[in-house]
């Protein structure tokens, strides 16, 4: 597989009442509070999970928030900055 088809995100189109508006896949889903953790899990990474995490979470609190690793692993420290926010 080419490095230009490792980098394809998809897009989605979705029509309100305001018209239609297009978002790259990840952010359509984070709104509805799924959150992806994709490569290897580094401090700048963790740092965007943690954001991500934090967000959903002031925006309600009761809500459950998904979140899928696809990770071959990575740094201890970044791994557990992700875990600790997730109590």
């Amino acid at each position: 597989m080419n490095e230009q088809a490792l980098n394809l995100v998809p897009m989605v189109v979705e029509q309100t009442a305001r018209g239609e508006r297009a978002y790259d896949i990840y952010s359509r889903l984070l709104k509805e509070r799924v959150v992806f953790a994709v490569g290897p899990v580094e401090d700048y990474m963790a740092n965007v999970i943690v954001a991500q995490l934090l967000f959903l979470e002031s925006e309600n609190p009761d809500k459950d928030i998904a979140l899928y690793i696809n990770s071959p692993g990575g740094s201890v420290s970044a791994g557990l900055a992700i875990y600790d926010t997730m109590q």
